[in-house]
């Protein structure tokens, strides 16, 4: 049971408005969870950019939810950079003004937050990793690359199942600007909205 603000934002999200194009680039992801799915396997996801900081996070989290929303079991959501800096703290706001509840674990220059979504699930554990830190899975998942700077730098994901990128542009850009906030919440609500449509396709 999702917390009612985030249900809430999931419910007002317009897949209709994503694009054939986009529907085309989503659709490795919509196959590769049904495949586990129908098998009964585990789904573990694994959102790659290159710090580990911005987007990778937005989709790990939002990848979860959408799991528990529309209620499709064994699904683990990761995420990594190919190097490991920090989860930018506008990513954390931009989550907790939707209705995410995070908990600074520790401190630090990489500082490790708990994000839940749920009152019963486990909460995401959000700090910046490179994508094949310990905390990840080393095989059967699919990397899901979601800057075009980590699909052309790595371009083998050694223990994946299947390679699929899913690119965003870098809401970085806009850091320092009095748009900060509001294109932080643009690139998150882009994010869920293409995951409520992969996820909204998928039959248990």
């Amino acid at each position: 049971m999702l917390y009612q603000p985030i249900s809430n934002q999931i419910e007002q999200l317009q897949i209709e408005a994503i694009s054939d194009e986009r529907k085309a680039i989503l659709q490795p992801l919509i196959n590769y969870i049904q495949l586990k799915t129908t098998e009964n396997n585990t789904v573990n996801l694994n959102f790659i950019c290159t710090h580990n900081s911005r987007r990778s996070h937005l989709s790990q989290v939002w990848a979860q939810a959408m799991a528990s929303y529309f209620d499709i079991k064994n699904v683990f959501c990761y995420s990594g950079g190919t190097e490991a800096t920090a989860l930018f703290p506008v990513v954390a706001k931009t989550l907790e003004n939707t209705g995410f509840q995070i908990e600074t674990l520790s401190n630090g220059s990489n500082p490790v937050y708990s994000i839940k979504y749920s009152k019963n699930a486990h909460p995401v554990i959000g700090f910046s990793k490179t994508f094949d830190d310990e905390f990840n899975p080393t095989s059967t998942f699919a990397a899901i690359m979601t800057c075009s700077n980590a699909d052309q730098g790595c371009p083998f994901i050694g223990g994946s199942d299947k390679r699929i990128p899913i690119t965003y542009d870098d809401p970085k850009a806009f850091d320092n600007t009095p748009q900060q906030l509001e294109k932080y919440k643009e690139r998150s609500l882009q994010i869920a909205t293409e995951l409520k449509y992969v996820f909204s396709n998928i039959t248990n």
